[in-house]
């Protein structure tokens, strides 16, 4: 049955309201299209969904974060088929955005919050997670120590022949600005440094792994639940990234994972939430080779 005209004027108004308080947000925090075009698209469904169900959640934000939080979400549903939860990319800033501007209603982030978006929302920790180095299979470098892949990064060595390997070019692979993972790597490993502008710049994880995989040359950060045989994973300090080193406290490279609402979330979200944080949940997020919060 179409909805009455005063419902969906309603829905309408609502819509170009959220719209322009989004964009003043945006403003505000100086996010780029690829963050106003998610809200946009969020908003937009949240309206058409609005107007045929109240049920559902929509989660949006870091790709990092998005292939476990897909994991979590069919889980949930297989218990509740009633919620149909709808799972969305587009980096950790614009996760934050969206769940400020009430585009998702869980936004998903990789790094920490800032003082300025903790005094607008609200961070859980879902998981832990570890970033993995990785470079190709067939390079001959197994170790490395954070002062070499600080300079990596920074560009100032530049062939694999000054770490004892082959003498070829390193490929810098790293993710765009506002990703939660490339903000964990900066704080985790730069020190302060800037990455060397040469660097080629992918907008998801899935991206950079298939760069590596690639390029004999390359290297690359991912999220540790994302490494498989089309690359190696290097050891820091002869540490390798495994789950069990980064619960012993002994692998370095250790980021939250965090789900993003506002300070008075859904009962929906809370179920949810408290779900992924519950037995079961944590049981899941373990298989999948994440940390559960706390552990």
């Amino acid at each position: 049955m179409s909805p009455e005209p005063s419902s969906e004027t309603s829905s309408s108004s609502g819509l170009g309201m959220n719209l322009a308080n989004m964009l003043d947000v945006l403003g505000c925090f100086g996010i780029g299209l690829r963050a106003l075009a998610l809200c946009t698209c969020l908003l937009l469904e949240a309206a058409a969904c609005s107007r045929s169900s109240q049920k559902g959640l929509t989660l949006a934000g870091s790709t990092s974060v998005q292939p476990f939080a897909e994991k979590w979400a069919d889980a949930y549903h297989a218990k509740h088929p009633d919620t149909p939860i709808h799972v969305q990319g587009g980096g950790s800033t614009a996760g934050v955005q969206a769940a400020i501007s009430g585009a998702a209603q869980i936004g998903m982030s990789s790094r920490a919050l800032t003082p300025e978006e903790t005094s607008r929302v609200t961070g859980i920790a879902v998981a832990r997670d570890g970033i993995a180095i990785v470079v190709h299979p067939t390079l001959p470098a197994n170790d490395l120590v954070l002062e070499q892949l600080r300079a990596i990064y920074a560009g100032e060595i530049k062939t694999w022949r000054q770490l004892g390997g082959r003498d070829v070019p390193i490929t810098l692979i790293t993710r765009e600005e506002g990703s939660g993972t490339r903000a964990a790597f900066e704080a985790l490993v730069m020190d302060g440094r800037r990455i060397a502008a040469s660097a080629l710049v992918q907008d998801s994880t899935g991206a950079v792994r298939q760069m590596v995989a690639s390029d004999p040359a390359a290297i690359g950060y991912v999220s540790i639940g994302l490494v498989d045989a089309s690359v190696k994973a290097l050891r820091l300090r002869g540490v390798e990234a495994t789950e069990a080193n980064i619960d012993a406290g002994k692998y370095p490279l250790v980021r939250p994972f965090l789900f993003v609402v506002p300070s008075q979330p859904l009962a929906l979200v809370d179920d949810f939430i408290a779900w992924i944080t519950g037995p079961e949940g944590r049981e899941l997020t373990r298989r999948e080779g994440l940390l559960p919060p706390g552990a």
